[in-house]
Formats: structure tokens, sequence, C-alpha cells
């Protein structure tokens, strides 16, 4: 799976937003936290969802179990706004 692109991501002071270009996909503004920005810019290359909770895994100190449910969470929003190909 991998982000589209027509949706465009800009950090600034610990803080990510990501606009789409095509307002047919998703017309608005997404704001993410830090861990929330990770998962996006994992998503920036083409990737899986088991690769990206390795990458959380070896990047964060948290249990697992935890971080899987954070990646799922983060996709299934993303996906429900038609922000991942994949």
């Amino acid at each position: 799976m991998k982000l589209k692109a027509e949706f465009i991501t800009h950090g600034s002071q610990g803080e990510q937003v990501m606009v789409s270009t095509d307002t047919k996909l998703f017309s608005g503004l997404v704001r993410s936290n830090s861990t929330a920005s990770f998962i996006v810019d994992c998503l920036k290359k083409e990737t899986s969802q088991e690769e990206i909770v390795d990458a959380m895994a070896a990047e964060y100190d948290a249990p697992r179990e935890q971080i899987a449910r954070d990646v799922e969470r983060v996709i299934d929003t993303l996906r429900g706004i038609g922000a991942i190909d994949g």
C-alpha cells in the first residue's frame, strides 16, 4: 500500500498536515500527531502494515500490540478518506 500521489504533506513544529490536490478525492486538511506522521511518512513508499509496525517498534518504546492497533487505526482513517492505494 502507498499514500496516493494526490495527497501532499508538510511538517512543521512537530505537527504534520496533509491535503489532497484533488478535491474529488478529499476536501479538507488532516492534522497528524507524531505517531500518525510517522505512519504517513512510511506510506510515502510502497509498504505493508506489518512493515510499518516493525519500523515503529524499532523507533518507539511501546508494546507491539499497542503499536499494531495504532497503525491499524491510522490506516483505516486514511483509507476512509481515500488517501491510500492498495
